[in-house]
């Protein structure tokens, strides 16, 4: 199968850049990245991409087994950087995305040269001194909601993980994109989400690092952001005047002023 078709493939800014891989999370596509970039490929390579299962990818080529495991959104990653012959790569990931860089920066070291985790979350369940926002009974409800009526839950969840309620557009957006995922296949990216935890993976990380985190997020509290920063030795924190999950929406002119400054102090 042609990976670049399977995974929607697009590429702007001038060959021979530095290239920025831009990720998003769950139920999404890479349409949530369209107000960053346009800027950053002014002065980057930018590849965009949906993972199978999402947006424009190729439906036939999601399976339960593969998708069941973060490590297959990884592979995703890593053979798109191979069908483009890609290395030294700056690799954005939103939300689930980051712990997903984590893995494929692992499984081929040589493809990336950076990451920037914009809202990540190791862990989303609450285990002794580590808070990661939810219980195990929150994550057990959530999961039983969405996979009940996935389209209600929908249309609850996505404002509140967005925020922002003076700006409703930016939450309808938000349950349009959650809407436009099979239900089937986001019952499993959901469980493959909210039930992992890649903790002990962070000390792996061996490249530059930036951990953007919001001021306020239900998704990914600042004590996770904190936890890590902490964990990844070397990395850099920044907290967003930003309210809600998707800073890339919310605040785009902040995300892409940080994301541009630090890859430029790597230059």
């Amino acid at each position: 199968m042609d990976v670049l078709r399977r995974n929607n493939v697009k590429v702007s800014g001038s060959p021979g850049r530095p290239v920025v891989m831009l990720a998003h999370g769950f139920g999404c596509d890479q349409n949530m990245w369209r107000l960053v970039a346009p800027a950053l490929a002014e002065e980057f390579q930018v590849v965009l991409f949906d993972y199978v299962g999402s947006g424009g990818s190729d439906p036939s080529a999601w399976s339960a087994e593969r998708y069941g495991s973060l490590d297959g959104y990884a592979r995703d990653v890593v053979e798109v950087c191979e069908a483009l012959d890609l290395r030294d790569v700056a690799f954005v990931g939103h939300s689930v995305s980051a712990m997903i860089a984590v893995r494929a920066a692992a499984t081929a070291p040589e493809r990336f040269g950076s990451l920037v985790m914009v809202g990540p979350s190791p862990c989303y369940i609450d285990d002794g001194a580590y808070r990661g926002g939810f219980s195990a009974e929150d994550i057990d409800e959530l999961l039983e909601s969405l996979e009940s009526n996935y389209l209600g839950w929908s249309a609850t969840m996505a404002p509140v993980i967005m925020a922002n309620p003076e700006r409703p557009e930016l939450g309808e957006e938000l349950t349009n994109s959650f809407c436009a995922t099979d239900p089937v296949i986001a019952r499993v990216f959901a469980r493959t989400t909210f039930l992992s935890d890649s903790r002990d993976d962070l000390k792996s990380v061996g490249v530059p690092t930036l951990v953007l985190e919001c001021a306020q997020d239900v998704i990914a509290p600042r004590e996770v952001g904190g936890y890590v920063h902490a964990a990844i030795p070397g990395s850099r924190l920044i907290t967003l005047d930003a309210t809600g999950h998707c800073p890339q929406l919310s605040a785009p002119e902040a995300t892409t002023s940080a994301i541009r400054a630090f890859l430029r102090e790597l230059r």
